[in-house]
């Protein structure tokens, strides 16, 4: 799955119907509902503000609305781009200045999801990982192989404290920690002690953890 790290706005224009596509990140259906009240506020006099959102949780949470639309012409739509994206914690909202020209039952499916994909080229996007934060000490003899290591295979360092000893840490997906762990023991001989954390759900964001819970 994937989430925003950060939301967007587009807009365009279609036979003269403006449509305002606007992404947040929420974890709640009160955020959601919050976005929802903020933004009918905002645009108190447009035609529709049509909305959907997909929470994550023990079950995956889903809802739309056509907001006064022809039913399953602008809700649908956008819910099926979100999940196309495979993005989860996020509400997109639609606003509909009406132009005057009807669009019929087709366009407005295709105006209603050409707006969120628009609204989502505003957004930075990262995939959703899983795993967790493993706390190296070593020598100095041994800082130069774990940084080798580490950056072979593009894990980030979290942060680093030289003292006495070296003590550093990484964030690492389960399905490589174990081949990990033992790639560092064997370079060091044995003499870097290692420690995990719990599990931890982040995302990468220019090379960097973004934690997400």
């Amino acid at each position: 799955m994937k989430v925003l790290l950060k939301g967007g706005q587009a807009e365009i224009v279609e036979k003269k119907s403006r449509f305002i596509a606007q992404l947040r990140i929420v974890h709640t259906e009160d955020e959601a509902n919050s976005f929802l009240a903020e933004l009918r506020k905002q645009y108190w006099d447009a035609s529709h503000n049509c909305s959907a959102y997909v929470l994550a949780g023990p079950t995956l949470k889903e809802r739309c609305s056509d907001d006064g639309e022809p039913q399953g012409t602008a809700g649908r739509p956008m819910l099926q781009v979100l999940r196309e994206e495979e993005l989860t914690d996020v509400m997109v909202i639609v606003t509909r200045y009406f132009g005057g020209t009807l669009l019929g039952t087709g366009g407005l499916v295709r105006a209603y999801t050409k707006a969120v994909q628009e609204g989502l080229k505003a957004c930075r996007i990262a995939e959703k990982k899983s795993g967790r934060v493993l706390s190296i000490s070593t020598d100095y003899n041994g800082v130069g192989k774990i940084q080798y290591i580490l950056g072979k295979r593009s894990l980030p360092i979290l942060d680093s404290e030289y003292a006495d000893s070296v003590k550093l840490s990484t964030i690492a997906e389960e399905s490589v920690l174990a081949s990990l762990q033992k790639e560092i023991t064997e370079a060091t001989a044995g003499r870097a002690g290692l420690d995990l954390s719990e599990l931890r759900t982040y995302a990468l964001d220019g090379g960097r953890p973004v934690f997400l819970d």
